[in-house]
């Protein structure tokens, strides 16, 4: 049986760093706090890189507009092939 993980919430994220931050100023290992959040260093890296400093709120928002952002870009894409698509028929070579 595997232990397949969930992907956490930037706000799950943010929980997490604090509660680690929190651990390494109680004197706690590095590798204590991994081990208390089920996570590895690499992981605890990027966390830190991605979402240090930020509220559980600013976090959700972050995620929120990311999501936006890849619509907007679908929806530009499709624009610009429709275009694409209308200069070529306009000019015959279809």
């Amino acid at each position: 049986m595997t232990n397949a993980r969930k992907r956490r919430r930037p706000e799950q994220i943010v929980k997490a760093l604090a509660e680690g931050e929190a651990m390494l100023a109680a004197g706690n290992s590095a590798a204590e706090v991994y081990q208390k959040l089920g996570d590895v260093e690499s992981t605890w890296m990027r966390w830190k890189k991605q979402f240090g400093g930020m509220k559980s709120d600013e976090a959700k928002r972050l995620r929120e507009l990311e999501v936006e952002n890849q619509r907007l870009k679908e929806l530009l894409a499709e624009a610009e092939l429709d275009k694409k698509m209308l200069k070529m028929i306009a000019e015959g070579n279809f």
